[in-house]
């Protein structure tokens, strides 16, 4: 009963196969491999657009060479305060870019309030030294509680943003969850609404290590080759994260475990609404579940050998929990079987 993180799960075997495959023999390196230009020229296909594919590593390095790649003099990147950006990244994206900072935004859900952005931007003026310059926007999807931006919703972040000629980098770590919550296409859900870069994950969703960085407009890209080889991000063999990739993208098969993953999810979601002692904290649509249920059921379920995490209780949502209740995060993976989501409903009641 593994519903800790989608971290934990394993690679898919068809992408494991694509690593071995691309074990054997020999292939130029850094990049200039066969298999790695077919891989970028395969994302250009799925987006309907020629874009510039960097992979990289992890996601936090994704998301913090996106935001040092349009990072200004004193620059400051609006994200919400819930963002991964923000509270999970040890100060990445500042590091990453030399002392550029995040201002975080409030917003429901852990989406960004177009009216809290505005008025957020217009705190840093145009030729304010004393406070810095607004440089970028960047949204999670999904986000960190499990919602989806709506394509509108995006929409409406992207015209506060363009309203001051900032580049929007979308945090796309379960992009495909993303994507098949809303049934929509690549490019509906990113350049199409205005999104500039995004951070494009695998790893979370049946890969062994492969993300990438995807740049909707060549020229804001055209520094990204330096500052990838600077961060150590480079890989030599790079052809290994392309037959990840290879693999994940071929014949849908990503779009297929997002929606295995979603739909045990769901599953999990409705067995929660028909519980006697726990309760569905808020509405989600990905991957992610978040739970209110007494201490005692929770650490019950841990003795009979569930894995998940207790979580904060939201600052603007106080009374969430209880006095003796904990909110817990839930999350699937492809691998999630509809046994495994029944025997934990079992022991939640």
């Amino acid at each position: 009963m593994y519903f800790s993180s989608d971290n934990w799960a394993g690679a898919h075997p068809a992408i494991a196969r694509r690593l071995l495959e691309a074990s054997e023999g020999f292939a130029s390196a850094y990049g200039t491999s066969a298999l790695d230009r077919k891989v970028d020229e395969r994302f250009s296909e799925i987006f309907e657009k020629d874009v510039a594919v960097f992979f990289v590593g992890t996601g936090t390095a994704a998301n913090s060479l996106a935001l040092a790649s349009v990072t200004k003099p004193g620059g400051l990147t609006f994200c919400h305060h819930e963002a991964h950006i923000h509270t999970d990244e040890c100060g990445a994206p500042g590091f990453f870019a030399h002392g550029a900072r995040l201002h975080p935004v409030g917003g429901a859900n852990a989406k960004l309030d177009p009216e809290a952005l505005a008025a957020a931007i217009a705190r840093f003026p145009d030729g304010g030294v004393h406070f810095g310059q607004a440089a970028a926007v960047s949204i999670t999807q999904a986000t960190e509680f499990g919602t989806v931006y709506t394509l509108q919703e995006i929409d409406a972040v992207k015209a506060v943003a363009a309203g001051r000629g900032l580049p929007l980098h979308m945090d796309g770590a379960r992009f495909a969850n993303a994507l098949a919550a809303l049934g929509c296409t690549p490019a509906d859900m990113t350049w199409k609404r205005g999104v500039d870069i995004l951070s494009f994950g695998g790893t979370k969703n049946g890969c062994w290590m492969a993300e990438a960085l995807v740049f909707f407009d060549r020229e804001l890209a055209r520094d990204m080759p330096y500052l990838r080889k600077r961060s150590a991000q480079l890989f030599s063999k790079s052809r290994f994260i392309a037959a990840q990739f290879d693999a994940y993208l071929e014949n849908g098969l990503w779009l297929d475990l997002a929606a295995h993953a979603n739909a045990m999810a769901d599953r999990l979601r409705e067995g929660l609404a028909r519980s006697n002692r726990c309760r569905n904290a808020w509405e989600t649509q990905a991957n992610e579940v978040f739970a209110v249920m007494p201490r005692a059921t929770m650490e019950a379920a841990f003795a009979a050998g569930a894995t998940f995490y207790d979580w904060p209780v939201p600052a603007d949502r106080p009374d969430l929990a209880g006095p003796d209740e904990v909110l817990v995060r839930l999350v699937t993976s492809f691998a999630t079987s509809g046994e495994q989501v029944d025997q934990l409903l079992a022991h939640l009641g």
